[in-house]
């Protein structure tokens, strides 16, 4: 687990500094040519998700999960619109699709995934299954890298500098399980008439606390290694990410690091001495540009920390230390009463655990709200669309 990193130039040009490492441009392309880009998105406004669009490097793929409203404006069709808008006039590929959709529901229930789907029979809500279909999805492409990016992102710049740090991230790793997340340079909020770039989240802050608690119960050391506990922004190698079980809801960035313990921080036994072998760098990155994104309230920011630590709290790796510490964390917060245990957060199988091929036949036949926009066939050119046959891999 490296320690916080910085980007110091957003354009290096080619030499290096003292101490410093360049990603050459050929070496981002190459990255960024084999990414999915999957964007998480609910009700945002179309004039948001087309600068969230322009931000992605042309030669990444594009997934969009949407969860908004169909009713009774249908959002999604203006959503779907806006995507295949954008690809006829960029000349690129995407994938959209929405989460409550029943054939989607359908098609992962075939595909292996029951416990994915609530009582009505629809994929359940929540962040955490959305990021889980985006990364079905990318499975399905035969590239080797996913990322994710919110959609309630107002800031084009930021987002193309995620996706660069992602592929600089991932080129120096060099490993074929390796991470990067983002840790925001600042997030600027408006306070007395003016902008206060705040250089902490208020969930972020009480998650990395709590993470970093865990890491030096074992260590006897305190630590500060984990700055990037609830980082929505973060890519992985689809070797590693397809072995990873997401949790639902926003649990699903944190839980990330708890997985990863938990497989492969060789406290419990590993089931996969090739990862083992490998190790599994995670690189956290600090970005230059600030993030400004919609401000969702106490309430969602207070459900975000409590998540965090139900799955922290449940983790067979976490010390008893940690967890009765968490509790009375929790009571003080008026989260639980006394005498209460933290609930459990839903967590699912890992995706490679999905039959693709037949995953892919459902969603086709039976997901109307899945969608394939091509530019360049939507511009009288030969078609690449996005998921090919014989690229998914079967089990």
């Amino acid at each position: 687990m490296h320690e916080l990193q910085r980007v110091i130039e957003l354009d290096s040009g080619l030499s290096a500094g003292a101490g410093s490492r360049v990603v050459p441009a050929d070496a981002l392309h190459d990255i960024e040519s084999q990414m999915v880009i999957v964007v998480p998105c609910m009700n945002e406004t179309r004039t948001v998700i087309e600068g969230v669009l322009s931000g992605i490097p042309h030669d990444c793929l594009i997934v969009l999960v949407s969860n908004s409203d169909r009713n009774p404006v249908d959002r999604y069709e203006i959503e779907a619109q806006t995507v295949e808008q954008f690809c006829r006039l960029a000349g690129r590929s995407a994938i959209t699709v929405h989460q409550k959709d029943p054939g989607v529901a359908a098609a992962f229930k075939a595909a292996g995934m029951p416990d994915l789907i609530d009582d009505e029979g629809l994929v359940r809500s929540g962040k955490g299954e959305a990021m889980l279909i985006g990364m079905a999805l990318a499975g399905m492409t035969g590239r080797r890298y996913i990322g994710y990016v919110d959609a309630d992102n107002y800031v084009p710049g930021s987002v193309h500098e995620y996706c660069k740090v992602y592929a600089a991230g991932l080129h120096l790793a060099g490993s074929p399980y390796s991470m990067v997340r983002i840790s925001w340079h600042s997030k600027p909020k408006l306070r007395d008439n003016r902008l206060f770039f705040s250089r902490k989240g208020r969930s972020s802050q009480i998650t990395n606390e709590w993470l970093n608690r865990f890491l030096a119960e074992y260590s006897d050391f305190g630590t500060e290694v984990i700055a990037t506990g609830n980082a929505g922004e973060h890519a992985m190698t689809l070797d590693l990410g397809l072995k990873l079980r997401l949790a639902g809801g926003f649990a699903v960035e944190p839980y990330e690091y708890m997985d990863l313990f938990e497989q492969f921080g060789g406290v419990l036994e590993s089931t996969d001495p090739e990862v083992m072998a490998s190790s599994v760098p995670v690189l956290q990155i600090e970005t230059r540009n600030p993030h400004f994104h919609d401000n969702k309230g106490e309430e969602h920011v207070q459900g975000m920390r409590m998540q965090a630590l139900n799955v922290l709290y449940h983790s067979p790796v976490t010390l008893p230390a940690v967890r009765q510490a968490i509790v009375e964390f929790m009571v003080q917060q008026g989260a639980l009463e006394v005498g209460q245990e933290p609930p459990r957060e839903r967590v699912y199988p890992p995706v490679g655990t999905l039959d693709l091929d037949l995953l892919y036949d459902a969603l086709d036949a039976e997901a109307l709200s899945f969608r394939q926009p091509d530019g360049l066939a939507l511009a009288g050119q030969p078609p690449a669309p996005p998921i090919d046959r014989a690229t998914i891999p079967t089990r």
